[in-house]
């Protein structure tokens, strides 16, 4: 397959296991040259979709096309697509430059050509030191560097990465998020890349697909999907840790007065709503205000240092638990009230049990 491709669509893609739909229906284009985040729970189906597209899984329904090309009949050998998988698979008893050269050797390169962009690919991931170490002797951070380097080092039409650093410490995964990053950059991938962390997806991708239950609930960039959630589940994943079972009480265009628990609180509704319905109002931690006057009466339970402020959980005379940040420290067993701007708080429908 050649690599100068302009879109890759994906219409209809389905896959079942024993009459169960672990992915179902999936249809976007990938555009040349983008970054794109596979996000949601374990169970969701985005690892089925990256098999899907590697061939490493047959589709049961539906088609994958590369411009006019269909790709889904097509070999997995022969897509000219590259694959960075969760547990580096690196061959142990060869060297890193050996690890990297081997796709080009099965491949019956040059020799010379073979050095060429064997030596290209460990200078871009800086290695150049380790290139004669076997993976045994490398961190998990230069293993991985090494998976990536591989797999770009075919020049791949696509690079597949299905959780390449979530065997990695906190430090580590921080740095190899600039690294890939720099590589989608400075090489001009296309990278499709399966992850649970929202925080890593929001930092990598171009766009996001969110997905639950095998079924697409979201497709946007970071900052659609971080401002507007299209639903209570994809709020839920991108940081909306307050998440309150309430019913409407006042509806205005879509400005939602709610209420329950002992609250009422003013929000944005998104989707159809009608008085009395029961809903889920959501809103982030660092949307709520401690100090707000008319807001709900709590009391402070838990603090957390996190730098520059604190993560506070408090807890409503009702029991009901919220969570905040506060610029200043709070002292447990203290008396706050707490409010949020209409604008920061979201209510959806409650009735989105089906994926």
């Amino acid at each position: 397959m050649t690599t100068g491709f302009t879109d890759l669509r994906l219409e209809g893609v389905t896959r079942r296991f024993a009459g169960h739909d672990a992915l179902t229906g999936l249809t976007m284009t990938i555009r040349r040259g983008e970054f794109i985040a596979l996000l949601g729970p374990s169970g969701c189906g985005k690892s089925t979709a990256l098999n899907c597209l590697a061939g490493l899984l047959p589709l049961t329904d539906g088609s994958i096309w590369q411009d006019e090309t269909r790709l889904d009949t097509v070999p997995p050998e022969k897509r000219g697509f590259g694959m960075v998988f969760q547990s580096y698979a690196l061959f142990p008893h060869l060297s890193v430059r050996r690890n990297i050269a081997f796709g080009l050797q099965m491949r019956r390169l040059p020799r010379a050509e073979i050095r060429r962009r064997t030596d290209e690919a460990i200078r871009l991931v800086r290695l150049e030191e380790h290139a004669a170490k076997l993976p045994g002797q490398l961190s998990g951070g230069q293993q991985q560097r090494v998976a990536i380097a591989r797999a770009v080092v075919l020049e791949p039409a696509l690079v597949l990465m299905d959780e390449p650093l979530s065997n990695l410490d906190a430090k580590l995964r921080l740095e190899m998020r600039t690294e890939i990053r720099r590589l989608h950059q400075s090489l001009g991938l296309t990278t499709v890349y399966v992850t649970h962390d929202q925080e890593e997806a929001l930092s990598l991708a171009d766009r996001l697909v969110v997905l639950r239950a095998g079924r697409v609930q979201q497709i946007g960039t970071p900052e659609e999907l971080h401002t507007t959630p299209a639903n209570r589940h994809v709020a839920d994943f991108m940081g909306f840790r307050n998440l309150l079972p309430m019913r409407v009480a006042e509806l205005a265009g879509d400005k939602a007065v709610v209420e329950g628990d002992g609250m009422r609180l003013h929000g944005t509704a998104v989707g159809a709503l009608r008085p009395g319905d029961p809903v889920v109002a959501a809103a982030r931690p660092e949307s709520l205000r401690l100090d707000a006057a008319g807001g709900v009466p709590a009391t402070v339970e838990v603090v957390e240092y996190q730098g520059r402020e604190a993560a506070v959980e408090v807890v409503t005379a009702q029991g009901v638990r919220l969570h905040a940040r506060a610029g200043q420290r709070p002292a447990v067993g203290e008396p706050v009230t707490v409010g949020v701007d209409p604008a920061d708080l979201l209510v959806f429908p409650a009735d989105e049990d089906e994926p």
